[in-house]
């Protein structure tokens, strides 16, 4: 009886062990083909731009980092413009879904709930009544490049999202 314990203790552990591992490295899977290193340019209110940006899993696969850096030129309507920002993804406390908090330079946050569709992932901020809406969308075009799209709704609109920003993106590791 005393082996039978021991054995089933010894399998439990093993199953947990896998598990968990599962957990922390399967957790991306829907991100899998924007992990890597990206050069992109787009345009929108802020002028042409052009930039990198990096995802990778990290703190043992638990969250997935994105660490953007775009320069804006100067144009006649706008003096030139460096923007550096980090979005972190990682399991939310509802029911295991996804969320992300993004930081930028000039002191922006925004928290995100994230959602799949076949070729996409969209990232977007809770409805509030006194701050903008926020909708940040990856568009799969194929293995080696993606269309990003970046909206914003106004409080007394919160699903009239209109775009920002809209670029491509292209996997250069």
């Amino acid at each position: 009886m005393r082996t039978y314990k021991i054995v089933t203790f010894c399998l439990l552990i093993a199953l947990s062990s896998s598990l968990s591992g599962q957990q922390a490295n399967g957790g991306w899977e829907k991100w899998k083909y924007l992990i890597g290193e990206w050069v992109g340019e787009g345009n929108g209110q802020p002028g042409q731009g052009e930039g990198s940006f990096s995802f990778q899993a990290d703190l043992d696969g638990k969250v997935l980092v994105r660490k953007n850096h775009t320069v804006f030129p100067e144009t006649a309507k706008y003096a030139a413009k460096v923007h550096d920002d980090l979005l972190y993804v990682y399991d939310g406390s509802r029911g295991g879904n996804q969320e992300a908090i993004y930081f930028d330079n000039e002191g922006n946050t925004i928290k995100y709930k994230v959602s799949f569709t076949d070729n996409s992932i969209v990232m977007t901020s809770e409805k509030s009544s006194s701050s903008s809406r926020f909708r940040l969308s990856y568009i799969k075009i194929d293995d080696k490049s993606v269309k990003i799209i970046f909206e914003m709704a106004q409080p007394n609109a919160p699903e009239a999202f209109r775009t920002y920003l809209e670029g491509k993106a292209n996997k250069i590791k």
